[in-house]
């Protein structure tokens, strides 16, 4: 007790600025007189009533090209909600470009969960002196966010609420178009870090599922969580602060395209062509339906209730299956229920395939160990495995780089080839439990033969591992199958370092399961 009243005290004296006060609620612009609603209206209207135009954003070089040029085509509202925002020369390129949108009389609304604003409330909200800017994060910290070492101790002293987090991946133009998917914003995410990357997949997304997606961003804006960020300085930047902070973009991006500039164009030199247009012409319409996660997820005491869960929507489209189910999770951690379900699902006959990431591969080892101790029965109940390798083949169009380290980090799901779901959401507890997301289900055998293309690659001996289950000398035992320059090969040992290995086999020790 009198180290939690020290702990408490410390976090005081630390502090944040002021009392916190509800925030004014805001909600998505009704005007459709923009030149990009109106677009998007008329496209809606050549096609089936009630369908959604979407789009594959598998390369990152496509992916930052559309929420550059849909940031500039924008004339009434930028709604941005990210998990991470990670400074670098893709990060600095787009707040550019938000803000020459603000400048032009956008509103532009960001939010954030509050992970990412460690130690940079300043810097963050120095965007929000510009009054066309408002910036909240979402489950905020409200003691000791001062420095690491007492943000640290406020959050295990709130460990409940604070492991929990807003993982939704979400921008909006206009109301009208949207990329969704497994992106955060920074350089490892559109393959422009010089030393590891992210394979990913987002989904443009245009007409009533972007409508949706608003009455989602609205939901969490004005929740009693998302707090404007200036609420936790005792001085909020000013004008001053938000110019000298824009000239220092600009200097930024000036001195990255005279020293690298073969990363600076592999971001930005596309930036000219009117290819978000033609993206637009080429929409594949389909019924659809956006899904999320409700904000009050976060706040519920044990396990949230069933209604709140954006898998209990998901979930009719996944009994259906009588076919094939595939699942692309960077995280996959099944838990016994989950091995059930897949297993029951096989042994009616339907081809399950997971793709996931390898020991070697997985940017948190961690999970990996709460995946691990199930592989053996997935297999044995029929399910196909495949783990992502370190250094997939760089002439693979599922590929990001030859160059740098690579890790899996997209999130879909196709079922009986017909449904395809994208968003931010893995299958693993803390994605269904814990965080909140948000994704589109789509009712489309094109999409669906699209995103099955990008898995085939995915799965295929040059990039992935196939794990098997064999008897050896009497036992069962685990085997790895891949293919190097035409060559086929059989691992009788995980690859993956000694570090790895231990940190997998602790967690799995410890029982963090639950909260993988």
């Amino acid at each position: 007790m009198r180290m939690r009243l020290l702990l408490v005290a410390v976090l005081l004296l630390a502090g944040c600025a002021g009392q916190v006060t509800p925030a004014p609620q805001s909600y998505a612009l009704p005007d459709r007189s923009s030149a990009l609603a109106q677009r998007v209206d008329a496209l809606a209207a050549r096609q089936q009533a009630g369908t959604s135009g979407f789009r594959l954003l598998a390369e990152s070089e496509d992916a930052f090209t559309a929420r550059m040029q849909m940031i500039r085509q924008a004339s009434t509202s930028l709604d941005v909600q990210y998990y991470i925002v990670h400074d670098g020369l893709s990060t600095r390129a787009l707040v550019d470009e938000v803000l020459h949108a603000a400048d032009r009389g956008v509103r532009v609304r960001l939010l954030l969960d509050d992970m990412t604003s460690d130690g940079s409330d300043y810097q963050i909200a120095t965007l929000a002196a510009h009054p066309n800017v408002l910036i909240r994060v979402f489950n905020p910290l409200h003691l000791g966010r001062s420095n690491v070492v007492t943000r640290s101790l406020g959050r295990l002293l709130h460990l409940s609420q604070q492991h929990r987090r807003m993982h939704n991946k979400l921008m909006l133009a206009d109301s009208s178009l949207a990329i969704v998917g497994g992106r955060n914003l920074g350089d490892e995410y559109f393959d422009a870090d010089q030393a590891f990357n992210f394979t990913d997949i987002d989904l443009l997304a245009a007409g009533p599922v972007a409508e949706q997606l608003a009455v989602s961003f609205d939901q969490y804006w004005n929740h009693q969580l998302s707090v404007p960020i200036q609420q936790f300085l005792r001085r909020p930047p000013s004008e001053a602060d938000l110019m000298q902070a824009r000239d220092d973009i600009r200097r930024y991006l000036e001195a990255e395209r005279l020293e690298d500039n073969r990363r600076y164009q592999h971001l930005m030199g596309n930036l000219q062509e009117p290819l978000l247009t033609r993206w637009m012409d080429d929409l594949i319409w389909a019924p659809a339906q956006a899904l999320w996660d409700h904000p009050d997820k976060i706040e519920a005491p044990g396990v949230p209730d069933e209604k709140l869960l954006l898998t209990t929507q998901l979930q009719p489209s996944m009994d259906r299956v009588r076919h094939s189910m595939t699942l692309i999770s960077a995280y996959f951690v099944p838990t016994e229920q989950g091995v059930e379900y897949l297993a029951e699902h096989a042994g009616n006959g339907v081809s399950v395939q997971v793709l996931t990431n390898a020991l070697e591969a997985t940017d948190v080892p961690a999970v990996h160990g709460g995946y691990a101790p199930y592989r053996a029965d997935l297999l044995k109940a029929g399910v196909r495995l495949f783990e992502l390798r370190r250094q997939p083949d760089q002439e693979s169009r599922y590929s990001i780089s030859g160059d740098s380290e690579s890790s899996l980090h997209s999130k879909a799901a196709v079922f009986d080839q017909q449904e395809v779901f994208l968003g931010s959401l893995n299958f693993d507890p803390r994605s269904i439990l814990w965080n909140t997301e948000v994704g589109i289900l789509i009712d489309s055998e094109a999409l669906a033969s699209d995103v099955y293309e990008l898995v085939q690659e995915g799965t295929s001996p040059a990039i992935s591992y196939e794990v098997r289950l064999v008897e050896r000398d009497g036992k069962e035992r685990l085997i790895w199958l891949a293919e190097d320059h035409g060559q086929r090969k059989v691992l009788l040992h995980e690859p993956g370092g000694a570090w790895r290995r231990f940190n997998a086999w602790f967690s799995r020790i410890i029982g963090l399961e639950r909260l993988l």
